[in-house]
């Protein structure tokens, strides 16, 4: 079960056909779909123009509560400093937290609206478990995604 949401969360990241898709703009932002699930993120494209872009987060589990961290880093969105639990360290120099999206529960939707610049960004969840001992993001819940110019 795991494997298959795993493989239609990294389908819904890619274009498919070849081509990326383009991104929806609407109202002066851009819209991108972000999908979070054990244990991947996926987005409908994989940049968006300079500006206003609005992150349309649905959470599709199917069990734990996830979030949506957008960092901009020139570090790789694989190899973000973790604390000793294996969750990024967001308060380490080198990367910028521009907003995020807490507490989506499964089968819910939230949107996050930004105004970024160009660059490389890390979409993260970066929930830490207790209970379960799982960082979400050492569980492979990142992604990177770019804006251009």
């Amino acid at each position: 079960m795991v494997a298959l949401t795993i493989g239609a969360l990294a389908l819904a990241g890619c274009g498919g056909s070849g081509v990326s898709p383009s991104p929806s703009v609407s109202a002066g932002a851009t819209t991108v779909d972000v999908t979070v699930g054990e244990f991947a993120v996926g987005t409908s494209v994989s940049s968006a123009p300079a500006g206003d872009v609005s992150f349309a987060v649905t959470n599709t589990g199917p069990e734990d509560v996830h979030e949506l961290v957008v960092i901009k880093t020139d570090i790789s969105f694989i190899a973000l400093p973790t604390d000793a639990n294996g969750a990024v360290d967001e308060a380490v120099g080198g990367m910028e937290v521009k907003g995020e999206v807490e507490d989506i529960p499964v089968g819910t939707s939230q949107e996050l609206t930004l105004t970024l610049e160009p660059g490389t960004y890390a979409l993260i969840c970066n929930i830490w478990d207790e209970t379960e001992k799982e960082a979400h993001y050492a569980e492979g819940m990142r992604t990177e995604f770019t804006v251009t110019d």
